[in-house]
């Protein structure tokens, strides 16, 4: 089995923030929390234009991920999508995530965003 402990360690029970985020429905105020196990991925959102949202994925590489999210807007939308995405680390040390991503049902087109680690 792969040692995906790296990105456990990185996401696992973390919060996260957008960073940039322009062709997405996420924004300020949208949170992120995220619980690893072995390499399954399971995420809640909301916040921002997201009444509530949630994920599913896996760990697809030492730094690497895979997601399926869906969400319910503030306007009553229900949305779908993907995303592949790359964890790192800022100059700070705090975690970082980039994401290339579509939808799947209820919108279309796709873009890429990044999100970094919320440290209280």
């Amino acid at each position: 089995m792969a040692d995906f402990s790296e990105i456990h360690q990185r996401l696992n029970n973390r919060r996260f923030t957008v960073a940039n985020n322009t062709q997405g429905l996420s924004g300020t105020g949208t949170v992120f929390r995220y619980v690893v196990d072995g390499e399954a991925i399971t995420g809640t959102y909301q916040g921002g234009r997201i009444r509530i949202g949630n994920q599913v994925g896996r760990v697809t590489g030492t730094n690497t991920i895979e997601l399926l999210y869906q969400c319910v807007t503030t306007e009553g939308e229900i949305l779908a999508g993907w995303s592949r995405g790359v964890v790192s680390q800022d100059h700070h040390g705090r975690t970082t995530l980039h994401f290339v991503w579509g939808w799947l049902s209820g919108a279309t087109g796709g873009g890429e965003s990044s999100y970094v680690e919320l440290v209280d």
